[in-house]
């Protein structure tokens, strides 16, 4: 296994958007791409009183997303993701190179 870098963010700070936030409590949202590490496996993210396990932590490119990887975000497609990125950092661009960290997690049922 690769070593993981120190984070750059806490995980308080992975899930904060309302609306990702009520993505999430519904199942509609499995995974957050940051620009850095926020949590590692295992740990636990806190929602509403709600806890998530941090299931996987992988680095993947933007060109490498699909349909799929965007649905697991919570949107229909790709291209609704992408413009929903760009609308919240109107100065990125979007690079099909530029890499993040994909932070996959999953409702803990207590």
């Amino acid at each position: 296994m690769n070593e993981l870098p120190e984070k750059s963010c806490s995980i308080e700070r992975l899930v904060t958007i309302p609306a990702d936030v009520e993505k999430v409590l519904k199942g509609e949202k499995t995974a957050t791409r940051r620009n850095g590490v926020y949590a590692y496996p295992d740990e636990i993210m806190v929602l509403n009183g709600k806890e998530f396990k941090i299931d996987k932590l992988y680095k993947q490119t933007l060109g490498e997303m699909t349909d799929a990887h965007a649905k697991q975000e919570g949107y229909a497609n790709l291209e609704e993701y992408k413009q929903s990125i760009l609308a919240l950092h109107p100065k990125m661009p979007w690079l099909p190179t530029m890499s993040v960290w994909v932070h996959e997690f999953s409702s803990v049922e207590k």
